[in-house]
């Protein structure tokens, strides 16, 4: 899958990953992808909700030892 922008919020907890991924969403494009970073235990759900509520679209989420990992696409 190709990533156009990488964002790495590990450390923050609810609700900067959120915040700082609007910020980085909005310098973005239409359709390109984004890829988060997390070791917030919440965010698995946070990201779920901030994609339904925003129409943008959550295309994957894993862990990956203590890393959450969240591949968005900007609507």
């Amino acid at each position: 899958m190709n990533i156009d922008v990488e964002l790495d919020t590990r450390g923050l907890n609810c609700p900067l990953p959120i915040l700082k991924t609007k910020k980085a969403l909005s310098t973005m494009s239409p359709g390109q992808t984004l890829r988060v970073v997390s070791t917030d235990t919440g965010s698995l759900r946070d990201f779920a909700a901030f994609c339904k509520q925003t129409g943008n679209e959550l295309l994957e989420q894993e862990t990956k030892d203590e890393d959450f990992i969240h591949i968005l696409r900007r609507r």
